[in-house]
């Protein structure tokens, strides 16, 4: 089974940041995101949680980033209210493997 993170690396959209969102796409993914940003108690925990729901947590020019299941931007944390400075100070530095473009990176994950 491919994981997200497999599909994320090879996929068309992940450089770059998300497009501007309208107020009501903005609306909405604020009230199903950010409960999850909000409740979460780790980094990982932001990771599993956005996973189960079929996203993926990732880094791009400094900003935390929220893909989709095919690796498109859909928003970063500031865009719902909840940047990743607020969320470093509660959870302590993300610690992120940067990609080869040097520009986007992605959590690194505790080993099983």
């Amino acid at each position: 089974m491919e994981r997200h993170s497999d599909v994320w690396l090879h996929s068309p959209y992940k450089v770059g940041l998300p497009i501007p969102l309208d107020c009501e796409t903005r609306a909405m993914l604020r009230l199903f995101l950010a409960p999850i940003l909000q409740q979460s108690e780790s980094w990982q925990d932001v990771a599993a949680r956005l996973e189960e729901r079929g996203y993926e947590l990732g880094f791009c020019e400094g900003r935390m980033v929220v893909y989709n299941d095919i690796g498109q931007a859909l928003c970063t944390g500031s865009d719902i209210g909840i940047p990743m400075s607020e969320l470093s100070r509660r959870l302590g530095r993300p610690c992120i493997i940067a990609h080869p473009d040097g520009e986007t990176g992605a959590l690194r994950r505790a080993k099983a």
